[in-house]
């Protein structure tokens, strides 16, 4: 049991004994003991005063007194005025410590029957994944993951933004410029090939655009009339009724940017469950377009385009079919929402998505209520904050984005020079030191990443996130791989790990505290969505054992049950950071 249920448990019997009342939760407040005070659980007695009758150091001592003498988990307490400070024994936290070595997977909750779907990625299929993406598929892969550790059937999908207008200007600039090149023949990626002639498109009418403005015509004129951005138009018209060379260079060109994100995908070490295209579900809403607009929900204004009215709910007016019958990104969302509840029977529905866009979602919400879809109540945004570089904000139009491919490269050889450099694997091969370094940039990118609370704008450092101390992947990482060393150490000198029952030390219990309290965190960071508390605990877990190694003999205790018990505990401890930085995605090195 948690301590503190157990406390809390302890403590309604006392008071029901003592002053023959039985009180109400409220009045059975409990909480860790602050590291200052000796002491394990906390009692607030305050509350309590209104049913004892007698002062906050009296009423104290009498609970103390009785959980002592009729409670065995319980060795002793003190006082500190209003608060009573619980002291549990050292035969309580042996038999905690017994049940997680015993778990096979601590940490993970019993199945909970909820089905939940996870959206993220969502690229453009016009340039190559960045850093912005980057953010977007670690988070939503690891909040899957963080679901999956709370007992819920998890749905990964992506949803690729396959068509439209920028997918036809970088289809344009390759019909233009391009003389038949492919990913074979320039040896680029296709993704980056495709995000290559998107830049050239956005140069070319950055050309014309200026030559208009010489010409004596407006800005915003002549972004419009320019008559490159008008050929763009008419391919996406042609694509839109089916034209066959459009279509047939758009197939051609996206299957080459599919190839590419899948490689970094596998690199990045993301996969989805099933991937949606928005080319096949840009239609699906307009069937519920129809059906507002008989229900009265939606209406039509003189040109033809349809409208829902928000302004009542304090939003604005929202279009959801143009003037031509064409629709908007709003109409496809309220459609796939609807395809996904009615395939999967979804408990929740999670959109991994930039807070640019917390607007556009309390609007789909609003929508599907007015539709009386009950379930718009299950969709939740899960807004996360923009990725920044010390040189500033990212722009894909004019080229300046970091490359998703060209960062995990460079995070693994820093990894390299890094490791090299502090003498980390000499003793591997060469093959193995390679594996490592691939382990150690990604668990430096994604943890940098994962650890800064989801709603947060963060500051991408690549030198700060490889450092092997501090709050970093490689100090949990190389952490794990120490652990590892002393028990491969210890089995070479015949010492086996077993769980004697040989009394703890205060050191001990703080991490078999740290240990007992993960599932909770677990469950408290799937409340959350919020993957960052996981991270956070993990390095928490960290500094615990390397403290406790500096501190205390491991291998050299002459106390042979003390020592083969600490080999026990120090292989737990490398047991929960495995499983928990594997909900972030994170693999932890056997060596280093």
């Amino acid at each position: 049991m948690n301590p503190e249920k157990l406390i809390s448990s302890k403590l309604r019997e006392a008071v029901s004994v003592l002053y023959g009342q039985n009180p109400e939760e409220s009045m059975l407040q409990t909480q860790a003991t602050r590291k200052e005070f000796a002491g394990d659980i906390t009692i607030v007695v305050f509350p309590l005063l209104k049913i004892s009758k007698k002062s906050p150091e009296e009423t104290s001592r009498e609970i103390g007194e009785f959980l002592t003498s009729n409670s065995n988990e319980i060795e002793s307490y003190n006082v500190v005025k209003g608060f009573l400070n619980i002291k549990l024994s050292n035969n309580y936290w042996l038999d905690i410590f017994n049940k997680i070595s015993l778990s096979n997977d601590w940490g993970q909750h019993p199945s909970s029957g909820k089905s939940v779907m996870v959206e993220y990625s969502s690229p453009n299929t016009n340039k190559p994944l960045h850093l912005g993406h980057i953010r977007n598929n670690l988070l939503g892969w690891s909040v899957a993951k963080l679901l999956e550790a709370n007992g819920h059937k998890v749905y990964k999908v992506n949803l690729v933004n396959d068509r439209g207008i920028h997918i036809c200007k970088s289809m344009l600039a390759w019909q233009k410029t391009a003389n038949g090149e492919t990913p074979a023949s320039s040896g680029l990626k296709g993704d980056h090939l495709v995000g290559k002639y998107y830049v050239i498109f956005n140069n070319m009418l950055k050309e014309e655009v200026n030559g208009l403005i010489a010409s004596g015509m407006e800005k915003e004129e002549a972004e419009k009339c320019a008559p490159l951005m008008k050929e763009a138009q008419e391919m996406l018209v042609k694509w839109e009724k089916g034209d066959e060379a459009v279509v047939n260079l758009w197939k051609m060109m996206n299957s080459w940017v599919y190839e590419g994100f899948d490689e970094t995908y596998k690199r990045l070490g993301v996969d989805f469950d099933k991937t949606y295209y928005e080319s096949q579900t840009y239609l699906l809403g307009k069937a519920l377009v129809g059906d507002g607009l008989k229900k009265g929900v939606f209406y039509t204004k003189e040109n033809g385009s349809v409208w829902c009215d928000l302004t009542p709910d304090g939003l604005d007016e929202k279009l959801l079919l143009r003037s031509d019958g064409t629709s908007v990104y709003m109409t496809q969302d309220l459609g796939t929402a609807h395809q996904r509840f009615s395939e999967y029977s979804l408990d929740e529905l999670i959109y991994v998505v930039g807070n640019e866009q917390n607007y556009h979602f309390q609007v789909l919400k609003h929508i599907l209520r007015k539709l009386g879809f009950g379930w718009s109540d299950s969709i939740f945004h899960l807004s996360y904050g923009m990725v920044e570089l010390p040189e500033g904000k990212m722009k894909s139009r004019e080229g300046t984005v970091v490359d998703a491919d060209d960062l995990i490269a460079n995070m693994v050889d820093t990894a390299r020079e890094t490791s090299l450099e502090l003498g980390k694997l000499e003793n591997l091969s060469e093959e193995e030191q390679n594996k490592v370094f691939e382990m150690l940039g990604l668990g430096a990118l994604k943890y940098f990443i994962i650890k800064v609370d989801p709603k947060k704008t963060m500051l991408f450092d690549p030198k700060e996130s490889i450092d092997f101390n501090g709050n970093t992947g490689p100090f949990i990482q190389y952490t794990h791989a120490r652990i590892k060393s002393i028990l491969r150490k210890a089995s070479e000198l015949n010492v086996s790990p077993g769980f004697s029952g040989a009394p703890l030390i205060q050191k001990e219990v703080e991490i078999i505290k740290l240990l007992n309290n993960f599932p909770e965190k677990v469950g408290e960071a799937g409340e959350a969505h919020s993957p960052a508390l996981i991270a956070n605990y993990a390095y928490e877990l960290a500094k615990e054992f390397n403290q406790y190694y500096h501190e205390v003999s491991i291998l050299k205790e002459e106390n042979s049950m003390a020592r083969s018990q600490r080999l026990v505990l120090i292989d737990s401890i490398a047991r929960v950071l495995s499983k928990a930085m594997g909900i972030l995605g994170i693999t932890l090195p056997e060596r280093m």
